[in-house]
């Protein structure tokens, strides 16, 4: 599927519709993913950009001694993201149009989301709410690909998109008002049966997007893999995932 300009766009609204099924299927981060993203010194108001429904908020939270609030453009999105954490606040907003003060921020993190910015206006706006020696960090899961029906099941499902900075070939972005930005992995595993796993997958932006013929086809093959594989086929199983970071300091 050709990834034009406008296709992005798409995919990138793609997702409220299904924000209940995102919220429940999608896995979450690591914390030592989180802990490594985190500036030195003070680190209590953390914001979660383009959070969704929260996925990546609730880990936040889990952190302690932090004020997370988040920044979500969808309506449904944030709509699931309050109705699950009624106590954060949750503001509409964009990466590039974010509804903060200047200096009001010790740390922006952003989960599965960085792809979709236009990164030097993102990360100027991201600039002017944090302040000095504050963080931007993005994360992303993968598949692990080191274990073999891992890599097949990933070859299968895999939309490129969302793969980004995760890539080691890629260069990593730069701006002046940040630091060089560093990369780092980190081992992570979801619970799953064939038929969450297969639920998970149709809430990639790809299947989101696609004719629904086209889309049941898709999710046919499958639940067809996940069925006659040995490792997925009966029961629960662990998913294993890496978890790609990226960060950088404001200078």
């Amino acid at each position: 599927m050709p990834d034009s300009a406008e296709l992005r766009t798409e995919r990138s609204r793609s997702f409220g519709a299904e924000a209940a099924a995102y919220a429940e299927h999608r896995p979450d981060y690591p914390v030592e993913a989180l802990a490594w993203g985190l500036p030195e010194g003070d680190r209590g108001r953390i914001i979660d950009l383009a959070a969704g429904t929260g996925k990546l908020t609730g880990n936040l939270l889990s952190l302690g001694d932090v004020t997370v609030v988040a920044v979500e453009p969808d309506d449904q999105m944030r709509a699931e993201l309050s109705k699950r954490l009624p106590a954060v606040k949750a503001y509409p907003g964009t990466a590039e149009r974010i509804p903060l003060p200047d200096d009001s921020a010790d740390a922006v993190f952003a989960g599965q989301a960085f792809h979709w910015f236009d990164v030097d206006s993102a990360l100027t706006e991201i600039a002017r709410i944090l302040r000095p020696g504050g963080t931007v960090t993005a994360l992303w899961n993968h598949d692990d690909e080191s274990v073999p029906w891992v890599a097949a099941f990933s070859a299968l499902v895999r939309t490129g998109v969302s793969r980004g900075w995760a890539d080691e070939d890629r260069p990593l972005p730069g701006h002046p008002a940040f630091h060089p930005f560093e990369r780092a992995r980190f081992s992570h595993s979801q619970r799953r049966t064939a038929e969450t796993l297969t639920a998970t997958v149709a809430t990639h932006s790809r299947f989101l997007v696609t004719a629904e013929a086209e889309r049941a086809a898709a999710l046919a093959k499958v639940r067809e893999f996940l069925r006659t594989t040995p490792e997925t086929a009966v029961g629960e199983f662990e998913l294993p995932l890496v978890t790609t970071v990226i960060r950088a300091v404001r200078r």
